[in-house]
Formats: structure tokens, sequence, C-alpha cells
């Protein structure tokens, strides 16, 4: 089935829109470096466990050079809750003696200077850069990468050409919207198992949904057929 067209990709996007107007970044912050810290928790977490984590932590380490002092040691007791938290408590310490030395504790505002982070790769920065700083960028995670590709926006399953090719069919100044509106629709209808495609806003357009009705046409005719 072909791919969605850019026009059918924009009614798509205005379709959630509609369906989700309080979709913003799920996990709490107040500046970017709060942000940083945050997204480099949830990775293999949920957004609700780590707001749990940071809101005592964020209050125990105020701002870049309190993270630097402390231990990696120190640092795992601190966020246990999370998974893989020794790996993250190591590179949480590393990054913030980074943006101490290098940026004066200030967190860059360009992907290339993010992604030189220890533990932050491309969606950690793209959601630092979208949701800190304004500046239109695509993330990519499980949800988003699942929903595009059922949806037929993209096909690919490397999350880089999955944001290459959703780039391509989004306006600039839709990117940072559409990627939390991929992650309400996929947490809340587009599923990973049983997608509820009967009560999904964009069933008609979506190749996955279409496939779904034709594939139960196909098996009620054959049930009829004496």
């Amino acid at each position: 089935m072909a791919l969605l067209t850019k026009r059918e990709t924009a009614e798509v996007v205005a379709r959630l829109a509609a369906c989700y107007p309080d979709a913003k970044c799920a996990l709490n912050f107040t500046t970017p470096f709060e942000l940083l810290i945050a997204t480099m928790l949830s990775a293999q977490c949920t957004d609700a466990r780590v707001n749990m984590v940071t809101a005592r932590l964020f209050q125990k380490y105020k701002g870049p050079a309190a993270f630097a002092a402390a231990t990696p040691e120190q640092m795992a007791n601190d966020i246990r809750e999370v998974g893989l938290f020794r790996t993250k408590a190591q590179n949480i310490v590393a990054t913030a003696r980074i943006l101490l030395e290098k940026y004066g504790g200030d967190v860059p505002q360009s992907r290339e200077q993010l992604v030189e982070l220890p533990g932050v790769g491309r969606k950690t920065a793209n959601v630092v850069l979208s949701n800190a700083f304004g500046i239109p960028a695509f993330a990519v995670d499980t949800h988003v990468q699942r929903v595009t590709n059922r949806i037929g926006i993209v096909n690919s399953d490397d999350p880089l050409k999955t944001e290459e090719q959703a780039c391509r069919k989004l306006p600039r100044e839709l990117w940072t919207q559409a990627h939390h509106l991929f992650i309400h629709h996929g947490r809340q209808i587009c599923v990973a198992r049983k997608p509820k495609c009967e009560i999904c806003p964009v069933a008609d357009l979506c190749n996955y949904a279409r496939t779904q009705a034709r594939l139960a046409t196909g098996n009620n005719r054959r049930k009829a057929v004496p």
C-alpha cells in the first residue's frame, strides 16, 4: 500500500490535534538541564516513574554543579528506581561535569554538541531542542516509530530514517507538535498490541486499519459462502 501524501499526513496531524489538544512533553522540568536529565532517565522507563524520581532528585541536586559534585555511586542510589540506573548515573554525572567545564553549566542548543554528551543520543537531543529551546525537531521513540509506520507516513524500521521521512512529509513548524501527538496516539489508541482501530480518528487514512478492514471483509465473505 502506498505511503500517505503530504496532504494526507497533514490531515492526520490535524485530526490528532483535535483529539489530543493538550498533547505536550510528559516529563516534568523547569530548566533545559532538568529536561536533559529527565530524558536521559526515560530510556526503558515510563515518564510517570521518571517524574517520581526527578521530583526528589531535583530537590536534592539543584543544577549542574550539584550533579557534577556527586559520585556515580551516590547518583545511582538516588535513581535506582529506573532501569539501567548504574549506567545512567555514570552518564549523568559525566554530562554535568562536561557542561560545567565546556559550556559554563549551560545546555548547548545544537544537536551536534548534545549528542557528544555521555548517554545522549539523537532522540534525547531532539526532545531537549524542541521542548526546552523551541527549536523544531522530530524525536522518534517507540510510539512514534510504531504509529508513523502503521499509518503509512513512513516506511522504515530505522529511527533516523523514520525521522527523515516524517520531516519531509511535515512542515518544520509541526515537527514538535506531531511528535507529541503520535506519542499520545500510541499510548491511548494505536497501542502495540491490539490497536483500537474501531475508535481511531484517522482509521480511514491509516494503511494498517484499512488493510485490517479489508481482511475482515474478505473473511466475512468466505464465511457467508454456503
